[in-house]
């Protein structure tokens, strides 16, 4: 069965079970969603395209599964898929397209989440890639205000060995550590992510039989201006430097990235 068939038969059945049940009419569903275009695609700091640009079209479903007024705060539901589209192949454009489900955790000053993902390739430019993901988010604006940094911590693990993100011999694991500071106006928000990615296991070996610990460094600015209540255009700039394995890979040792594009929420 192809990949499109699936997520028709997916998308079909998730339509069945809402309008056969009266009670989700009572869920309140938050259904968001974009298109950017960037010059340059990097997953976790690996190069994924040489030129002209690529279209990221997504959408994402949340259901609220439950709320309280205890330690445990909200327990919620996302389905979702994301995209690439690279103008510079010569067959077909599609070069990736995503599955994901998560399931969150949300507390007073924390939330945790446990994400799969499929990863895969319409135009079979990389092998099946299946990861199982935790994340552990903070939230200090309690404490900081608006100087808030919102730290993270986010452990992926690859599933197969048939399929791996650096396209290596062996599943691996990755680390990333992350913040992400800003502000929000009555006209504009901006914020000023910064992460770095790191390998705990195979994730940056590329096949070459020695682990690079440190995959890469990010550090970006992104503006978001709201279009009504529902819409909004964004842009930002990412500067991005390489460990040794990413960097020979990449063939730069920095890379610097722009992208816009407009988003929804409802």
């Amino acid at each position: 069965m192809s990949i499109r068939m699936v997520r028709s038969l997916v998308v079909g059945l998730a339509l069945v079970a809402l309008g056969a049940s009266n009670a989700w009419a009572q869920v309140d569903l938050a259904v968001t969603g974009g298109l950017d275009v960037t010059n340059q695609y990097n997953f976790r700091g690996i190069r994924q395209n040489g030129s002209e640009v690529s279209i990221w079209p997504y959408i994402d479903l949340g259901i609220p599964a439950w709320s309280g007024d205890g330690a445990l705060k909200a327990v919620t539901i996302n389905l979702g898929t994301w995209n690439a589209f690279h103008t510079e192949l010569p067959d077909s454009k599609w070069y990736e397209s995503d599955l994901y489900a998560t399931l969150g955790f949300g507390f007073s000053k924390a939330a945790l989440s446990f994400n799969y993902t499929s990863y895969t390739s319409p135009g079979d430019y990389f092998a099946h890639v299946k990861e199982f993901g935790i994340k552990l988010s903070g939230d200090d604006s309690g404490a900081l205000g608006k100087a808030a940094l919102k730290p993270y911590v986010l452990l992926a693990f690859e599933l197969s060995d048939d399929g791996q993100a650096d396209a290596g011999d062996a599943k691996g694991t990755y680390v990333e550590l992350g913040v992400a500071p800003g502000y929000t106006g009555s006209n504009a928000s901006i914020a000023f992510p910064i992460k770095v990615g790191l390998s705990a296991k195979d994730y940056y070996e590329f096949g070459t039989g020695e682990d690079s610990k440190f995959g890469y460094f990010s550090v970006a600015g992104i503006v978001t201006v709201p279009m009504g209540s529902n819409w909004n255009v964004h842009g930002g700039a990412e500067f991005q430097a390489f460990g040794d394995n990413v960097k020979a890979y990449n063939g730069e040792d920095t890379m610097g990235i722009v992208s816009i594009g407009i988003g929804f929420s409802y």
